[in-house]
């Protein structure tokens, strides 16, 4: 059966969506009732550097708008913290909490645990060569928000 190529862009999008829900439930089994992917995608990007709404904003491709909001109810929920710039005491820096960073780990063991799923499903070596496949056709550099791929190719920058 051949698939049009919506379809496979539909299919690789239900794949993230079907792992995504998933986690988000598990989370909330955990105690994590208020996590949502936004909020994930958004203390990676502040423990990665984005210590400002602005960075944060560039690096999620949304409004400062958008990313003053998040940022408040990340706050508000104790995952990140605003401290005063060491270099600048006007300038509020946005940092990771411990909670934060727990989780992120719990997000992480439930990923893995998730894909164990999947390789039980579906065998080990026919996921790892889903794997292999998806990396040579969209590289192995992780997925930015903030640039789609044609411009930070075009830029020399990975995609």
């Amino acid at each position: 059966m051949s698939r049009s190529g919506a379809d496979l862009a539909l299919l690789l999008l239900g794949g993230f969506r079907t792992l995504v829900d998933a986690a988000t439930a598990e989370l909330a089994d955990r105690g994590y009732e208020d996590v949502r992917p936004v909020h994930d995608f958004a203390i990676r990007a502040i423990a990665d550097g984005a210590d400002s709404a602005s960075e944060l904003a560039r690096r999620l491709s949304i409004t400062k708008q958008s990313a003053a909001k998040t940022i408040t109810v990340l706050q508000e929920r104790g995952y990140i913290a605003r401290d005063t710039d060491p270099r600048d005491a006007r300038r509020k820096r946005l940092q990771v909490t411990e909670l934060g960073f727990d989780v992120l780990r719990q997000g992480e063991t439930i990923f893995e645990e998730l894909r164990d799923q999947w390789a039980r499903r579906i065998g080990a070596a026919e996921l790892e060569s889903i794997e292999r496949h998806l990396t040579a056709l969209v590289g192995a550099q992780p997925v930015r928000f903030d640039t789609p791929a044609w411009i930070a190719r075009d830029m020399g920058e990975p995609a």
